[in-house]
């Protein structure tokens, strides 16, 4: 009997289509081999429903996306919106999302593919073996704090964000990034600014408070600039890292570097509920948009965290990243992590190779 399941996609802006057309091609042979029935519902979110509708995250998504079993999410922004007041930009919907959704973590694995090594700017011997995940906060902190902006009594404006954060949302995505370690190298480095901001240090004293009950994981507290240094100097030396919401958006697109590209990375966005939504880390690359050379990669290994988390189909996940890896060490590469002796394609060329491996 087919397993059937629905899932929302929402291509957004600039590559966000390209590199979804290029999953749902993976995704569909997918479905044949592994016997899934997928329904896929399509919506508009960000400057492309600005645009048609008049807001970043129209109703009519919202509620296709509280149906779903799953997201799968493109990208969205560009410079055609940045002049937008704050609830016409097109992250908005993406914000949005995450909070009706109650999507408070955010997995992004950390992995240098073999073969990739010359296209990262680190020498080789650094990046070797590189395979961590950032666990992100993502529905509190500055992102989600109150916002002001007006003038003072002599006429000067001034602009704050608050930087807000309850226990209960430290804990529980502290938990979720013990439980990972445990599964793991059993070792957690959490990320803080405790030197400077008092959330960092209530955030720290939660870890202190939860490691009790992991005993069996190594913990380490680490300062967020010296994090950003040791990404770059022995990035091998992490495992799992947990962090609050700005500081893993900045560290994890900073370990872009690490795997020759950010059009490598893809991400899970997980709640308490059972959608799960899914996106590449990359943002929405208008200079390229339309060319049909954006990575797909991180779009496709998206795809295959959402059959591991949210069907809990590790088999059909791991052969979809096992495609992935055979491609590349095949020596094909899109242009962005090209060097000179591999075959470039486009991007629904090498949706085609993986789909071919599976």
């Amino acid at each position: 009997m087919a397993k059937n399941k629905e899932i929302v996609v929402i291509p957004g802006d600039g590559v966000g289509t390209e590199v979804m057309d290029a999953a749902l091609f993976v995704l569909r042979v997918v479905q044949k081999k592994y016997n899934y029935h997928f329904t896929f519902e399509h919506a508009l979110a960000g400057g492309i429903a600005t645009d048609t509708v008049g807001v970043p995250l129209p109703e009519e998504t919202l509620e296709k996306a509280k149906k779903a079993d799953a997201i799968l999410f493109g990208a969205v922004g560009g410079p055609k919106w940045d002049n937008h007041p704050t609830h016409l930009r097109p992250e908005q919907a993406l914000l949005g999302l995450r909070k009706e959704l109650g999507l408070y973590s955010n997995l992004r694995p950390i992995v240098l593919f073999p073969g990739l090594e010359e296209s990262s700017s680190l020498k080789a011997e650094i990046i070797e073996g590189v395979d961590f995940v950032v666990v992100r906060e993502l529905t509190g902190g500055i992102y989600f704090g109150e916002k002001q902006r007006a003038k003072d009594s002599n006429g000067y404006e001034y602009a704050s964000d608050l930087l807000l954060y309850h226990e209960h949302e430290i804990e529980r995505i502290v938990r979720l990034a013990f439980q990972m370690a445990q599964n793991r190298k059993k070792q957690l480095t959490s990320v803080d600014k405790a030197n400077v901001l008092e959330s960092s240090r209530l955030w720290r004293t939660v870890v202190d408070r939860v490691k009790s009950d992991y005993p069996e994981v190594t913990v380490e507290h680490m300062l967020v600039d010296n994090c950003a240094m040791q990404l770059v100097r022995r990035p091998t030396a992490f495992d799992v890292i947990v962090t609050e919401n700005m500081f893993g958006d900045i560290l994890s697109d900073e370990a872009a570097i690490l795997t020759g590209s950010i059009g490598m990375l893809p991400s899970a966005s997980l709640g308490e509920g059972l959608v799960g939504f899914y996106e590449p880390v990359h943002g929405s690359a208008p200079d390229i948009a339309g060319l049909g050379i954006a990575n797909p990669t991180a779009m496709i290994l998206s795809m295959a965290m959402m059959l591991r988390h949210s069907f809990q189909d590790e088999e059909a996940a791991s052969d979809v990243e096992k495609a992935v890896e055979k491609v590349l060490q095949m020596g094909y590469r899109t242009q962005d992590t090209k060097t000179e002796d591999e075959k470039t394609l486009t991007t629904m060329e090498f949706a085609e190779k993986v789909a071919s491996l599976i």
